[in-house]
């Protein structure tokens, strides 16, 4: 599965069968004095929200999450190593954005391995060929429940869900095959990636 979360406007994730990414996230930085600092008023706290929702789950520590991107407002693509272990404390996560923003990567401690790195679009180009990329929205008339729509897909498809990661507004992706409503009422970005992994855990037997 993947996923895709800075103003993350969307959040993108694929598992494993899967990949998600979160849209339009909203992470801008500013100088503040002599140091670089997320602006606040853009609400990097959803982003951090929703890729410790993703990240935190059964189904990534199974092994399940294939690639995670981030796809700010301003068309930065993160791509997030589903083995990281972000901070856990806002603070600390906005110090991190912050200086990978700066760096353009950020590598493990411990190893050569990078944990979260900038790269180059089109998103598209990093989806596998078999993605059955799916986006949610509110406002879509196709409402379905999630364990409901992953009993459709085929062994070899791989789904892509694209996540909103922004207080207000839209996802407006135009390589999404899909656009679906998995409730009558809004949801945070956070909430809807709990739905998600939830549905893909059950229909894969992770507990």
């Amino acid at each position: 599965m993947r996923l895709t979360p800075f103003r993350a406007s969307a959040s993108r994730f694929h598992a494993d069968s899967g990949c998600g990414r979160c849209a339009h996230a909203r992470l801008e930085t500013a100088k503040v004095g002599k140091d670089f600092k997320l602006l606040n008023f853009y609400r990097p706290d959803i982003a951090h929200q929703a890729l410790l929702a993703i990240l935190d789950s059964p189904l990534a520590k199974a092994g399940k999450l294939k690639a995670l991107y981030i796809h700010t407002k301003k068309n930065v693509l993160i791509e997030v190593n589903p083995q990281v272990r972000l901070p856990r404390t806002f603070k600390r996560f906005c110090g991190l954005l912050v200086q990978l923003l700066q760096k353009l990567s950020i590598r493990a401690t411990n190893g050569p391995d990078k944990l979260l790195k900038v790269i180059k679009g089109p998103i598209t180009k990093h989806f596998p060929l078999n993605a059955e990329r799916v986006g949610l929205s509110h406002k879509s008339a196709d409402i379905v429940t999630l364990p409901q729509y992953v009993k459709t897909l085929s062994a070899e498809s791989v789904p892509v869900f694209v996540v909103g990661a922004m207080a207000h507004g839209k996802i407006d992706i135009t390589y999404v095959d899909r656009f679906m409503s998995i409730s009558q009422y809004p949801l945070s970005a956070a909430y809807c990636i709990g739905r998600i992994t939830n549905a893909l855990e059950q229909h894969w037997n992770i507990v």
